[in-house]
């Protein structure tokens, strides 16, 4: 049976488990070939997504309501989540390693992000919305807060043309491990880091890309 201690290990070995279906019983490892990131001085604010931001519609909270977000992420037609995954990641919150970064609006979960914190490195797992540009806003947000917090590499797992679309690469398996190597060796702090104005963060993004 994987264990908390065990998945770290993998992570930091460069692969994460993943399971076929939700009702899927077994867990299997992942090592791809070419590696989704975000580079963190990189991240692609449009337009539209500016305005979202600006509009302050919504509260961002982190770490409130982290398996609400997991199992947000989980319930859609088709996941990789399954309930071993699910008791893996609310242990590995428990433990200090895994967060959710949340979007609320009229005091409803409406769009977020989790992942795993080790080192320097954060591992994003996914994410989702009910609303329009929830999971981007949740992104921006996120993305800031690992700049901040001293994080130097955002893995994403794969790239889809979403994450491309907000500035996501692929790099071979090889420079993704080198990548890995140096931000395990770094100190961050995902929960230091307070949450910030709107056109705070934006001005900073701006500023470091």
């Amino acid at each position: 049976m994987l264990t908390p201690e065990m998945m770290l290990s993998g992570y930091a070995q460069g692969i994460f488990p993943m399971a076929e279906r939700r009702d899927s019983d077994d867990l299997h490892w992942v090592d791809p070939r070419l590696r989704g990131i975000i580079p963190l001085d990189q991240f692609h604010i449009s337009r539209s997504l500016r305005r979202a931001i600006l509009r302050e519609d919504y509260t961002i909270r982190v770490d409130t309501a982290f398996s609400a977000t997991v199992r947000a992420c989980a319930d859609r037609e088709e996941t990789w989540i399954n309930s071993a995954l699910l008791r893996l990641y609310d242990a590995l919150h428990a433990l200090g390693y895994a967060h959710s970064l949340e979007v609320w609006q009229e005091n409803r979960l409406t769009g977020g992000v989790f992942g795993i914190a080790l080192g320097g490195a954060f591992f994003g797992e996914s994410m989702f919305s009910t609303r329009t540009d929830a999971s981007k806003i949740a992104l921006a947000y996120l993305v800031d807060r690992l700049r901040q917090g001293g994080f130097i590499l955002f893995d994403t797992q794969f790239l889809t043309p979403h994450l491309a679309s907000l500035g996501g690469v692929e790099m071979p398996r090889a420079d993704y491990r080198a990548r890995l190597a140096e931000a395990l060796g770094r100190d961050a702090d995902y929960s230091a880091v307070s949450v910030p104005s709107a056109s705070g963060m934006l001005q900073r993004m701006t500023q470091m890309s």
